[in-house]
């Protein structure tokens, strides 16, 4: 789907597992889904189905990064690698009726109910039906369980390295000022939701790429209040896929009570992500004033707030005094903040409708860019190597 198109060719080849790079084509027409089946299939055979969701920020990801062959052939199961909708075509909401937003979640669910109606034709049993995501496509794993209207949609559910919780993927507040921002720097005039949508409808798929590229998701703002930017067009409260908050449907237990994996991966913040927001860690010391200020700067990421951020940083840097082992503390912090907690919160609630397990995987794939230090093992998407079979395709 339409997306930037350097940072969308960059993150999959960190995260294929095919042999060849493939270089990605991005369209606004772009709700397709690949099957990967086992090739002896009998007449009659109802396999179990697996249905990837990518991640990549909301932003970015493809289905062609990832090659469903390995796992179908060597697990017997129908693989199902889906696309939805990204950014501003995926998420643009103005927090009412004129744009409610969460395209893309809708998008999900009209794939989940194709497959519903459709793979018994490929051999697979829509009765028995896995999600399973990676980053951003672990949140939209979640959103899905935590919906009314994916009810009967599919029977067991894997989040890997994120869940709704994640800070700043899921807009509890008001949503109107992204929307404004995106409208302004579209040339759009922001004197209602009606009149942003109206205009932003006449926009071509180019000029809304320009605005993507222009708005500057997924890259820290320095500069200026970090109340104030957003590194991704997120998740809203539309009162369609989600009628109210996770924390709300957690506490009334309503939720999809499907068995339920989640994991997250030892160094979550270790290469990968710090290096696509372009993040300032790479002097390879830190001390805690610049801590501090960087944590500070990160609210988009973490959405700390400002009075927890002293003692934050004194509970992960204070135990040391080396400074390349307090740099080292800081990504865990941030590691913990984005995926660790909530994971567990989500997990912890989960329990209480359903089986529940959890994971944390450490391990550095021989697959790993160059350009990834050997020290850091279990970055964010380290697990997608071994999930898809890379070590049989590459």
């Amino acid at each position: 789907c339409s997306q930037d198109p350097m940072a969308g060719q960059f993150l999959s080849e960190l995260l294929t597992n095919r042999k060849e790079n493939i270089p990605l084509k991005f369209s606004e027409d772009c709700l397709y889904l690949n099957i990967y089946t086992p090739a002896d299939l009998a007449k009659k055979s109802r396999l179990p189905v697996m249905v990837w969701v990518y991640g990549g920020g909301l932003l970015l990801g493809g289905a062609s990064t990832y090659n469903g062959l390995a796992l179908a052939a060597y697990e017997n199961v129908v693989v199902v690698i889906i696309q939805y909708r990204l950014g501003i075509w995926g998420f643009f909401s103005t927090g009412d009726e004129h744009s409610r937003g969460n395209w893309a979640h809708l998008d999900q669910l009209a794939a989940l109910r194709w497959v519903q109606d459709n793979i018994a034709n490929f051999g697979g049993n829509p009765g028995s039906v896995t999600i399973f995501g990676e980053s951003s496509g672990a949140e939209s794993v979640s959103v899905l369980v935590f919906s009314p209207l994916s009810k009967n949609l599919f029977h067991r559910a894997i989040s890997e390295s994120g869940v709704a919780l994640i800070p700043g993927m899921l807009e509890k507040g008001p949503i109107k000022p992204l929307a404004e921002q995106i409208a302004t720097t579209a040339g759009c005039k922001t004197t209602t939701s009606a009149v942003m949508v109206h205009c932003l409808r006449q926009k071509s798929e180019e000029e809304l790429l320009e605005t993507t590229m222009k708005m500057k998701f997924l890259s820290l703002n320095l500069l200026g209040d970090p109340r104030k930017s957003y590194l991704y067009t997120p998740t809203v409260i539309d009162g369609v896929v989600l009628p109210k908050t996770p924390e709300e449907l957690q506490a009334e237990r309503k939720f999809q009570t499907v068995p339920y994996i989640i994991g997250f991966n030892k160094k979550e913040f270790g290469w990968l992500l710090p290096t696509l927001l372009s993040y300032p860690l790479s002097e390879g010391k830190l001390d805690e004033k610049t801590a501090m200020s960087l944590l500070w700067r990160s609210y988009p990421l973490v959405k700390i707030p400002k009075e927890l951020i002293p003692e934050a940083i004194e509970t992960y840097l204070g135990g040391t005094d080396d400074l390349v082992k307090k740099r080292d503390l800081f990504t865990d912090l941030v590691g913990d903040v984005l995926f660790g907690v909530p994971s567990v919160i989500v997990a912890r609630n989960h329990r209480a409708g359903a089986p529940t397990y959890m994971y944390e995987f450490q391990y550095r794939p021989s697959f790993s860019s160059a350009m990834k230090p050997k020290t850091v093992i279990g970055d964010h998407g380290d697990e997608i190597f071994s999930v898809f079979g890379a070590p049989f395709l590459k």
